[in-house]
């Protein structure tokens, strides 16, 4: 470790810390499929007292009507987020009678793409801009591939934390700029490593039949004789691998985390700039547009990453402007499978972890990163994705190959100072707890989410399918007989109210047609 890492730790440990490590501000975005009573796709639309998918705070929609995303306000407290987390499913189940949520990252039992409705969100020009580019995800990578769920967690640290590390680092640039440069020395260090967090939390080995069609296993194994699952043998989380979220045309595209100009840069290119394939495919017009435009990249949130620089942004302004206007204000984790075998997917130790592992990436060195580090980033993510638990598996490092067993090793060492730290200031030993558990599914990777779900299907003689239909079932009844109280209740009912009034009021407010509308959008990225 450098001089200034032990620095920055000795600092961690220091009295002053214990109020400003309290202050770690999170939030969740879980995603769920809703299905029918048999396990198929739900087939409804947006249930009516889930309010508008549009404008509702806490509950709205990703790719399909029937992939649900709900989202906990910012707090600072990890059991307040789990608990509102889970009220959010307590109220979606009193409204969407007796259809179930998914309880696992990849799908249930799917038709062709023309049985996987797209979501909508009502006739304003927002509304319209959001289903076309999701028409145009549909389009280019097809439709199947976006019911894969997961969820995203969302990390901050508090104004005061940071004045704090400016103050001892002795930086005496303009705040937002220091945030911004250690926020991103964090995202070059979590693509470093974040294939630890796959290994230890990966939960997606195995994928119900129908979601690969045409003899194509796409290096998949039959789980069964007939070939009901097919799964990775020694795989952790396909979800993370080719069958999730990934685009061989954006495998060309080289996103720099070096500066926040250079990410900017390389993001608005690929938005402004045609691409040959999918300029075959056409914009279409008239209410029947095919995709927002003919670039490699729509939209931002069209590449796919595992973690993204995030700040809010105001009404109509794209992401990359609301990133150069004030640079980072906080940071999106995006490789977090949803764990069957949990009510809501994710729980609190969990969380106490993504908080070490977090620190870790923003306390320690975080090199410039070069094209060979990121071959090697992407080689060992697919190596953790497909074998995960192989023995003896070797990754790639700047001083060579090293197994995954040690180099995970390393990681949790040099994470249990933190651990420590945040325990000082919490009280218990919560985090220290957590990590040692980690460091025993490095030894044994049979106590890893992938491995127990393979296990299970085994033992059981269960195909996915049926694995993570019984969990969904499970999971619906407990949650069920726990219902909201009467205030929470009505909170929940009053949210999806004012929302159908703001999208009213958002449609009644557009002043231009839908092409001007787009087009005023994308003028944005000229001033970038």
């Amino acid at each position: 470790m450098s001089s200034t890492y032990e620095q920055r730790l000795a600092e961690l440990a220091g009295p002053q810390q214990g109020p400003l490590l309290t202050g770690i501000q999170r939030g969740l975005e879980k995603e769920s499929l809703r299905i029918a009573p048999d396990g198929r796709l739900a087939q409804t639309p947006h249930p009516a007292g889930l309010g508008s998918a549009l404008t509702h705070d806490f509950i709205t929609t990703d790719y399909s009507e029937a992939l649900l995303e709900f989202i906990t306000p910012v707090s600072t407290s990890i059991g307040e987020s789990l608990a509102t987390l889970e009220d959010i499913h307590r109220f979606t189940y009193r409204e969407i009678g007796d259809e179930l949520l998914w309880a696992a990252s990849m799908p249930c039992v799917l038709g062709d793409d023309g049985q996987i409705p797209v979501a909508r969100y009502g006739d304003s020009n927002v509304g319209r801009m959001k289903t076309v580019y999701r028409y145009g995800l549909g389009h280019r990578y097809g439709r199947l591939m976006q019911t894969i769920a997961g969820i995203h967690y969302n990390f901050s640290m508090p104004r005061e934390w940071w004045e704090a590390a400016q103050a001892a680092d002795g930086d005496g640039r303009p705040l937002q700029d220091y945030i911004t440069e250690r926020y991103l020395g964090l995202i070059r260090n979590f693509r470093r490593w974040s294939w630890l967090l796959i290994y230890l939390y990966g939960a997606s080995p195995a994928v119900c039949a129908s979601f690969l069609r045409g003899g194509d296993y796409h290096g998949l194994k039959p789980f069964d004789e007939h070939v009901r699952s097919l799964h990775a043998p020694l795989g952790t989380s396909l979800r993370m691998g080719d069958l999730g979220y990934q685009s061989n045309a954006q495998k060309n595209l080289t996103v720099c985390y070096n500066s926040l100009d250079s990410y900017i840069a390389t993001l608005k290119e690929a938005i402004v700039q045609p691409h040959a394939d999918y300029a075959a495919i056409g914009i279409g017009e008239n209410g029947h547009e095919k995709q927002l435009n003919t670039s490699l990249l729509q939209i931002e949130n069209e590449f796919y990453s595992p973690i993204r620089p995030k700040r809010v942004a105001r009404s109509g302004e794209t992401p990359l402007c609301a990133l150069r206007r004030d640079g980072i204000e906080y940071v999106e984790v995006r490789c977090i499978d949803v764990n069957p075998y949990l009510p809501v997917g994710i729980d609190g130790a969990q969380i106490r972890f993504l908080d070490t592992f977090l620190l870790h990436c923003l306390l320690a060195d975080s090199p410039l990163c070069d094209d060979a580090e990121r071959a090697r980033i992407s080689a060992n993510q697919l190596l953790v994705v497909n074998r995960g638990r192989e023995p003896r598996l070797q990754l790639a490092t700047r001083e060579g190959q090293k197994t995954l067993e040690e180099y995970g090793r390393e990681l949790l060492h040099h994470m249990l100072p933190i651990a420590r730290a945040l325990d000082e200031a919490h009280g218990g030993e919560d985090y220290q707890g957590v990590l040692a558990l980690q460091g025993y599914k490095l030894t044994d990777p049979a106590l890893t989410p992938s491995a127990k779900i393979l296990a299970d299907m085994a033992e059981r003689d269960l195909p996915f399918f049926t694995l993570a239909m019984q969990a969904s079932r499970d999971w619906a009844e407990k949650l069920t007989t726990q219902p909201l109280d009467e205030t929470r209740l009505a909170e929940f009912r009053a949210a999806s109210a004012a929302s159908l009034d703001a999208q009213r009021q958002v449609e009644a407010a557009d002043a231009v047609d839908f092409e001007t509308y787009l087009a005023n959008y994308y003028r944005q990225y000229d001033a970038l």
